[in-house]
């Protein structure tokens, strides 16, 4: 008989689509193994639990817990709040000047009675509740925390697979599949889909092998303008990868000649480095959040990689479309909610056992599904460019492998 009486929930950081549905998968494993525990959910991550916001899962949402599988996003909210950062705390008004974030969320999370809180999120989300976790050990307080790896860039040490990447790379294709005719608007149409992966490649190349698979089921009509080529995916860059840009303009050059248009797929991580180095060079600030991590919305990549590509082109317009926003807010697809569903029936399982971790199929341990040690656990996996499916697409689309960048995790 486990001694876990009251359960709590809470996702964080970005949106992937999976959050609705870990909830859900989540709700239910609660329901069918201990339907006596009590379940919560803090309100916008980290903030909710900070200012003590919290809503009941009662006995009638956990009957309908399977509605959520049917939608993105994240029913009870997240937010991007990092409580080793006091400063941005005490900013944002969540905490008191003088208080730790810290103190203040172990001693919500004392009065709220919980014994384990389920964190759905990516690495930074995960490694803040192991500080937590580990505060309150400190300070004589059992908390079990079980965390999902949620995050779309499917760059989690030591992961495989993260929750709702696969989804992502579904939908990125299913909106450029939209965006791609626009060349038909205008003569030498360059075409930039930025896809999120701030330092790695895998969604980008992902989302451009499955927008590949649907061309392979479409008719095409060259006769009369209708070609695959002009629907192709011209060439993939990725943070890992280092391209000659000349020599590869010279080669998008001679298919801009002869169809009328080039599509390019772009990580947003890609090229960040040069595009930050040319920034603080003139002397300008570069926006970082509470992680401090770089704002990718404020320099910008693919606009910088569009302009460099439209001069050497010789492109009479150039149309930059970022499919993450899209993307990441989709319901969950079929792999991914299978996958959701086994790593949520272990994770509420371990919970159950007063066992810690983040559930996922561990790369070290033979792939096997399993609550890894909070310490473990890191972002900024690489994409690995050596993988034969990646290799196959730049073989396919005629595109050089460029030598491999050196990551620093």
């Amino acid at each position: 008989m486990s001694d876990v009486k009251k359960v709590a929930f809470l996702t964080a950081g970005g949106l992937a689509p999976c959050l609705s549905s870990a909830i859900a998968a989540l709700m239910e494993r609660y329901t069918e193994v201990a339907p006596e525990v009590e379940l919560i959910a803090y309100t916008s991550g980290y903030k909710g639990l900070l200012l003590g916001e919290s809503l009941p899962i009662t006995d009638d949402i956990r009957k309908q817990a399977a509605t959520l599988y049917t939608h993105g996003g994240s029913p009870i909210g997240n937010s991007r709040v990092k409580l080793t950062n006091v400063k941005d705390c005490v900013k944002r008004g969540l905490v008191q000047e003088g208080e730790n974030p810290l103190e203040v969320a172990a001693r919500q999370l004392i009065k709220d009675g919980v014994d384990v809180l389920h964190t759905i999120g990516g690495d930074d989300t995960n490694t803040t509740a192991a500080d937590l976790a580990a505060f309150l050990a400190e300070n004589n307080y059992e908390l079990t925390v079980v965390g999902l790896p949620k995050t779309i860039d499917n760059d989690v040490i030591p992961i495989r697979q993260s929750l709702g990447a696969w989804t992502a790379a579904e939908e990125g294709a299913s909106y450029f599949a939209n965006v791609v005719a626009e060349h038909n608007a205008n003569p030498r149409m360059l075409i930039v889909h930025e896809v999120m992966g701030r330092n790695c490649g895998w969604l980008t190349a992902a989302t451009a092998v499955e927008y590949r698979k649907r061309l392979d089921q479409m008719d095409f009509l060259p006769g009369i303008g209708l070609s695959r080529m002009r629907k192709e995916v011209h060439a993939v860059f990725v943070p890992e990868m280092d391209s000659d840009l000349k020599q590869e303009a010279a080669r998008l050059k001679a298919i801009m000649d002869e169809h009328d248009c080039v599509n390019i797929f772009i990580s947003e991580g890609a090229g960040v480095e040069s595009i930050v180095a040319q920034m603080e060079e003139a002397g300008e600030e570069v926006p970082r959040d509470a992680f401090g991590h770089v704002k990718l919305d404020a320099v910008n990549p693919g606009a910088w990689f569009a302009k460099q590509f439209a001069a050497m082109l010789d492109a009479e317009k150039t149309l930059v479309q970022k499919s993450g926003y899209y993307s990441r807010a989709a319901p969950s697809n079929a792999a991914d909610i299978d996958l959701i569903k086994r790593c949520a029936t272990l994770g509420a399982d371990c919970a159950l056992r007063r066992e810690t971790g983040v559930i996922g199929e561990d790369e070290e341990r033979n792939n096997e599904l399993r609550a890894i040690e909070f310490p473990r656990i890191k972002g900024g996996k690489p994409f690995d460019i050596d993988i034969p499916w990646f290799n196959d697409l730049l073989a396919s689309i005629g595109q050089p492998k460029g030598p491999r960048v050196k990551v620093n995790h």
